[in-house]
């Protein structure tokens, strides 16, 4: 609801509570009329009718009508005071919730020539890719298993990249969860038997 509004039907709401004051009978404009009254809140409030903006007092309205419509802006005013409470705790909430949520961490791992990979410890796979293939294999190798520990491909494959994340402060890495093993590029050419 707009801001506006809200703190125009209190305003309202709070000056028309002060006709629970004057006698019933009379209208706001005779009230208003009299020299001691005159600067009286009730006397103050505009309205709105029929689209035309004018103060309480320029109008006829008996004074048991501007309290009816005291008594709707102040339950108005109060529905929206409720509303607005519940969003900013909720808001509250929802910050207080993120700031206690540890961050998103995440690292690539890169393994060679091996079949499978793994994370560390603390963190699951969230993804694990072939990135290099030979040409003696014709092409990209099958990937068989992919669990929150690691990932399994058909055949050995070149180049693999395991994407590792975990919530909260990123656990120390240790050489052991994604191990590269270095191999030869070349092929190594068989002994002789004699």
């Amino acid at each position: 609801m707009n801001l506006k509004v809200i703190a125009a039907a209190a305003a309202f709401a709070l000056a028309a509570t002060a006709c629970q004051a004057i006698p019933e009978d009379m209208t706001v404009a005779q009230y208003c009329a009299q020299p001691d009254k005159a600067n009286m809140d009730v006397c103050k409030i505009n309205v709105e009718i029929d689209g035309e903006r004018r103060q309480l007092a320029d109008t006829n309205m008996r004074l048991s009508q501007a309290r009816t419509i005291a008594d709707n802006a102040l339950a108005r005013a109060n529905s929206a005071q409720a509303s607005a409470d519940a969003a900013m705790a909720a808001a509250t909430d929802a910050k207080s919730s993120i700031a206690t949520q540890a961050a998103f961490n995440c690292t690539t791992k890169t393994v060679q020539r091996a079949k499978s990979g793994s994370c560390g410890e603390g963190y699951k796979v969230q993804s694990c890719v072939q990135t290099r293939f030979t040409f003696n294999a014709g092409a990209p190798s099958i990937l068989r298993e992919i669990s929150d520990t690691g990932c399994r491909f058909n055949d050995q494959v070149l180049e693999m990249q395991i994407r590792c994340c975990t919530t909260g402060p990123a656990p120390v890495m240790t050489e052991t969860a994604a191990p590269v093993e270095a191999q030869p590029t070349a092929p190594q050419q068989p002994a002789r038997s004699s």
